[in-house]
């Protein structure tokens, strides 16, 4: 039985964190619980979106390449065999709606329609 991660906020890492975000700890919580499932709503929806590399940030003179690219992780995810849902609601809002702006083997999910399976997941939790 999968667990069910629920990210709802598009965040990209820390300096303190660089590489490290919820879709990263999403592919260990995978293996440590034995099956996971992520379901992305309202601005998290914007991850399963084909775009290209997350750009560098610039502090000054100091340029950061090392921060995380949430489409990396969710491509991770879905070529390591975790589900990965979208809410359509929250598309729609973000432009999102059309076919093909998400990368292959994302799901559309009506809003609320996974947590009417609340209990057919092993726990639910927020990443």
């Amino acid at each position: 039985m999968a667990a069910l991660g629920i990210v709802e906020r598009a965040y990209r890492g820390a300096l303190e964190k660089q590489f490290f975000d919820g879709l990263y700890l999403a592919a260990e919580l995978n293996r440590q619980l034995g099956g996971l499932e992520i379901l992305l709503r309202g601005p998290a929806v914007g991850c399963a979106a084909r775009t290209g590399a997350a750009g560098s940030l610039r502090f000054g003179d100091r340029v950061v390449r090392t921060l995380s690219d949430p489409p990396q992780g969710v491509r991770r995810l879905l070529a390591d065999g975790i589900p990965v849902w979208v809410e359509e609601p929250d598309l729609v809002v973000l432009g999102l709606a059309d076919d093909g702006v998400l990368w292959d083997g994302v799901r559309r999910v009506a809003a609320g329609a996974l947590a009417a399976r609340w209990a057919e997941f092993r726990m639910v939790f927020y990443l």
